[in-house]
């Protein structure tokens, strides 16, 4: 699996110039999906199904356009990839059982009425599409999730008893961070499920500087001899 990410993402590279098309589009949701807003990150871990579910818990259905200008632009703007490595990369998947060939439909009518009904659904159609009945979703800036500062940093706690047995590691987290600065969501991404419920807790009552809108960014937490530290 790392081995086809890599390539996905070494193939990206000859994608680097942005299509004209690629900003004439919307990522739309079933109503059941609770986010507002989604980063570009998120967006390739969800199709390329690294990701099942965003930071409000909701399991997610990728849904794409079988072909066209919007289904092209998206692809190479979000998952740096061409149509036919994404094939590959889906078929691969498949053979492996580690993944699923996403619902493909022919036109934004028919990805909009799949979404609707769909819980969990997110799909992208064209920006003149009608989206009545789904909701449309903001694609964060990451480079603006990164910049934010951190204004008020709470300390997790190293449970003892990790501790004494010298239970360690890196945990990762997902933080969503509302306009305001407070943290609104943190999803745990890997690590310890103990550690990653105490890094939970103090991420929670992390401040950060205020923006223009919601952010999502990561962070690493590494848990050893010498106590959290904070990446």
């Amino acid at each position: 699996m790392k081995r086809l990410r890599t390539l996905l993402v070494a193939a990206g590279m000859t994608f680097a110039s942005a299509d004209s098309l690629a900003s004439d589009f919307k990522v739309i949701a079933n109503s059941s999906v609770k986010e507002d807003t989604i980063s570009a990150e998120q967006i390739k871990r969800v199709y390329l199904e690294e990701d099942k579910a965003l930071a409000d818990g909701v399991h997610v259905v990728p849904v794409l356009e079988k072909d066209g200008p919007v289904h092209e632009a998206f692809v190479r703007r979000y998952l740096g990839v061409s149509q036919e490595d994404l094939q590959a990369y889906y078929r691969t998947l498949l053979f492996t059982g580690r993944g699923s060939m996403p619902k493909a439909l022919a036109s934004d009518e028919e990805v909009v009425a799949y979404v609707a009904r769909t819980r969990g659904a997110i799909g992208y159609v064209s920006g003149a599409a009608s989206t009545d009945g789904v909701k449309t979703l903001a694609i964060g800036d990451t480079s603006n999730a990164t910049a934010r500062r951190l204004m008020i940093r709470i300390e997790p706690d190293y449970p003892e008893t990790l501790k004494r047995m010298n239970i360690g590691g890196t945990v990762r987290l997902r933080v969503l961070i509302s306009a305001k600065g407070n943290v609104e969501e943190v999803r745990a991404l890997g690590g310890n499920p103990i550690l990653c419920e105490s890094a939970a807790r103090a991420v929670k009552k992390w401040v950060y500087a205020a923006a223009s809108s919601r952010t999502v960014t990561e962070v690493s937490i590494l848990f050893d001899g010498h106590g959290p530290d904070i990446r």
